[in-house]
């Protein structure tokens, strides 16, 4: 019973928020379409709704970067230990948004936008379970500069860190955005 436990818990560890192994593809440059979107990857002039939410939206943004650097841990909502969807789960919750604590579930909440429409404060949701067939992984906007969007997230082999969705690992694996203020 024991031995079955471990490595349950051996097995949940590598599926986990994130990639075991970081694949590096550098060489090629992909380009992420979402349904209704064009692949025009040319920067599009946004709307500026400067009122919107950004001031909520930086508020999380600072809790989460509060975690920088903090090491990865199934489960974990602390400085101890986190994992993707804990970070975004605490991210929120320090801000008064009560929220879904996993990434599947997360998934389900705000509206689905395209990738030209995203701002600081939505959420990215991954597939990096190269068996799994539902949404895994989340990541918050931190910064949209032009067609590079940054967010933080939680990974298994390097901890709470800021990446681009420019990356080849992350670009691949990218499902959806969704919009929660």
């Amino acid at each position: 019973m024991l031995r079955k436990t471990i490595i349950l818990l051996l097995l949940f560890t590598i599926a986990a928020c994130g990639p075991g192994k970081k694949r590096r593809t550098y060489s090629k440059t992909r380009t992420v379409t979402v349904e209704g979107s064009n692949t025009d990857t040319s920067p599009k002039p946004k709307p500026k709704k400067e009122g919107r939410k950004n001031a909520k939206a930086n508020d999380i943004i600072s809790t989460a970067l509060t975690f920088s650097g903090t090491r990865y841990k199934y489960g974990g909502t602390t400085k101890k230990g986190m994992d993707c969807s804990g970070l975004v789960y605490v991210s929120l919750k320090e801000n008064d948004i009560m929220f879904p604590r996993t990434s599947y579930q997360m998934a389900l909440e705000g509206d689905k936008i395209r990738v030209n429409d995203i701002e600081k404060g939505d959420l990215l949701f991954f597939k990096t379970s190269k068996t799994g067939r539902r949404i895994n992984h989340v990541g918050l906007v931190v910064e949209v500069d032009g067609n590079d969007i940054k967010f933080i997230h939680a990974t298994t082999s390097r901890g709470v860190l800021v990446s681009s969705l420019r990356e080849g690992y992350w670009n691949s694996a990218f499902v959806k955005a969704m919009r929660i203020l």
